[in-house]
């Protein structure tokens, strides 16, 4: 093995054993990933938002209303928690927060239903919770929905010969509706993947801000400070974020049970771009950092920005021009895209073509920058110990 190769297979172990030596960036490389990923999915589990308490106001006490009732009492998305012919009362406990939703009945329903004229039912929704509300409203809207359906059907069936044919009138144009990649339309599915990004890209900035900060108080790095040791350090941490990258994809969405597997081939080569970027991006930035605690103060601050930016909390055209380019600057935008794209919606890598080519700028920025921070400080350690 040649002198630069040697040298950077020694970097890669040393480094590895400066990890395995530091208690702050083992526990934050693994351990809180170990942690991350068994609690942070925990309150999605149930996927969507199911039994939401609502209210339902009868005036009219006839069998319709009744039927209505039942039928709302059966919806998966509702709970019904009190029937009552007081309107006043529902609101109270609307404004209350007691309930999310309240279905009003007015008197007069099923008379205007069986003379055939038009009728109405209201249902209102607490808007400040919007999951809770959406839940309430369609479930609600489901159940009178469903009860309309089953009395123009008998009507129609009064003109059919058979029940084909009037199935086929209320619903001349069949619809079946098909939820692509995200089956289960819940938002754990939604959420979960494109975080785990986030945290691999967080816990690996931390950690390495945490390293770099311990050595520059220290005046020593565990590595020599030549080209050599910084591609050894490089490839020790972007094994690192591969590693964790393998756990997430690899089994964690698999035990979780969300949407996986699209390309596997693919996402692997994109993780290992993904890993070198997100090393490269990182040891530029612990360069900056001289003490210990520094890097851990400055990037917590920058953890909700990131999710912002990376489009999976606030749709991605409602921002400024300036923050949809400035949001490329971070690695785990084009991670969370690519990685989404090709292991949940089964993309073939020339179709993540934008995401890799913005990984792929993004390391070649970082890895002349990082070598000449790299180098400056190795010299003005060198003048420090000469002037002592």
């Amino acid at each position: 093995m040649s002198g630069p190769l040697r040298r950077c297979a020694t970097a890669f172990v040393q480094t590895w054993r400066a990890v395995l030596h530091d208690a702050g960036a083992l526990t934050l490389l693994f351990v809180a990933t170990l942690i991350y990923s068994f609690f942070y999915p925990l309150p999605y589990s149930a996927e969507q938002v199911q039994r939401v308490p609502v209210v339902v106001v009868d005036q009219d006490r006839s069998a319709l209303s009744r039927q209505i009732t039942r039928y709302a009492q059966a919806h998966p998305s509702v709970s019904v928690i009190e029937v009552t012919p007081d309107l006043a009362e529902a609101q109270h406990r609307l404004w209350r927060h007691e309930s999310a939703g309240t279905l009003f009945l007015p008197t007069g329903l099923q008379s205007k239903v069986q003379s055939g004229r038009e009728a109405e039912v209201e249902v209102a929704g607490n808007g400040v919770y919007l999951l809770l509300n959406k839940a309430a409203l369609n479930g609600l809207a489901d159940a009178v929905g469903t009860v309309s359906a089953g009395i123009e059907v008998k009507r129609l069936s009064a003109a059919s010969p058979s029940g084909a044919q009037t199935l086929a009138q209320r619903q001349p144009i069949g619809l079946n509706a098909v939820a692509l990649f995200n089956v289960r339309e819940g938002y754990g599915a939604y959420i979960v993947p494109g975080v785990a990004v986030l945290i691999l890209q967080q816990t690996l900035l931390l950690a390495i801000a945490l390293m770099f900060g311990t050595w520059a108080e220290r005046g020593g790095f565990p590595v020599s400070r030549d080209g050599a040791g910084y591609a050894g350090m490089l490839l020790a941490f972007a094994s690192v974020a591969l590693i964790n990258s393998a756990y997430y994809f690899g089994w964690v969405l698999w035990w979780q049970d969300y949407p996986r597997g699209g390309n596997f081939a693919g996402l692997l080569v994109f993780a290992v771009l993904f890993a070198l970027c997100l090393a490269a991006f990182g040891m530029l930035l612990g360069s900056w950092f001289v003490t210990r605690e520094r890097g851990g103060q400055l990037l917590l601050c920058v953890a909700m920005p990131s999710i912002f930016l990376s489009g999976l909390s606030w749709p991605v055209e409602a921002m400024p021009e300036l923050l949809r380019w400035a949001r490329w600057l971070m690695p785990s935008t084009a991670g969370i895209e690519g990685f989404i794209a090709l292991n949940q919606l089964g993309a073939r890598l020339p179709e993540v073509r934008l995401e890799a080519a913005a990984l792929l700028a993004l390391l070649a920025a970082c890895v002349p920058l990082g070598l000449w921070r790299w180098r400056r400080l190795a010299r003005r350690a060198l003048n420090r110990a000469d002037a002592g």
